[in-house]
C-alpha cells in the first residue's frame, strides 16, 4: 500500500511539472502577442482560432487560476463575448473547474512557498488563521460562490489545508455556477 502511495504522489508531481511548464509557455506566448492587454483584443484574437478556438480559451481560463496574471473577472467576460452566454458559461465553468483543481494539487505538492511566489503575503495571512478550523470550508465556499472574492489563492490555501480533493471539488463545482451566471447577466445589461 506504501508503495502506490509513493508511487501515486511521484505521478502527481510528475503531472504538476509537465503542466505547470506547458503553462508558462503559454503564458510566455499570451505575453509576447499582446493577448493581455485588453478583453477586446483577447477576444478578436481567440475568435481567430476558428474551430479550435473553445480549447485556447479553456487554456486562458485554466492559466489565469494557476497564475492569476488576468483577472478571473476579465477573463470571464471574454467568454461570453467571444462564445455567448451559453457557450461562454459552460467554457468558463469547466475551465476555471479545470484550473481550480490544478492549483490545488500545485499547492497540495509544492505547499505555502509557491502560493508566497503568486499572492500579496497580507492576503495570505488573512486566510491562512482559519485553514486549521472548520471556518475555512466556509470562508473557501462562500469565496468561491460570490463574485469579487480572491477565489484563486483560496484554491491555493485549500491545497495546504486538511480539505480533501474530494470535498474541494464538491465545492468548485457547486459554488462556481453563480458566478459565472453573474459574469454572464453582467454583459447583458451592459
Amino acid at each position: 500500500m506504501e508503495n502506490n502511495d509513493i508511487t501515486l504522489k511521484r505521478i502527481m508531481t510528475f503531472i504538476t511539472i509537465i503542466i505547470t511548464i506547458i503553462l508558462v509557455a503559454f503564458i510566455i506566448y499570451a505575453v509576447k502577442m499582446n493577448l493581455l492587454t485588453s478583453p477586446e483584443h483577447l477576444v478578436l484574437k481567440i475568435k481567430e482560432y476558428g474551430l479550435i478556438a473553445p480549447i485556447i480559451f479553456l487554456l486562458i481560463q485554466v492559466i489565469q487560476v494557476i497564475f492569476p496574471v488576468v483577472p478571473g473577472g476579465a477573463s470571464c467576460l471574454v467568454g461570453v463575448l467571444a462564445f455567448g452566454p451559453i457557450e461562454g458559461f459552460i467554457y468558463n465553468y469547466v475551465g476555471l473547474t479545470l484550473g481550480s483543481i490544478v492549483a490545488y494539487l500545485l499547492s497540495q505538492n509544492f505547499g505555502l512557498p509557491l502560493i508566497k511566489k503568486l499572492f500579496n503575503n497580507e492576503t495570505i495571512e488573512k486566510y491562512l488563521k482559519y485553514i486549521k478550523t472548520k471556518k475555512f470550508e466556509k470562508i473557501f465556499f462562500l469565496g468561491i460562490l460570490f463574485p469579487g472574492a480572491p477565489d484563486d489563492l483560496l484554491c491555493y490555501i485549500a491545497g495546504i489545508s486538511n480539505m480533501s480533493l474530494k470535498k474541494f471539488t464538491f465545492m468548485i463545482l457547486l459554488g462556481k455556477p453563480l458566478t459565472l451566471i453573474f459574469y454572464s447577466l453582467f454583459i447583458k445589461l451592459f
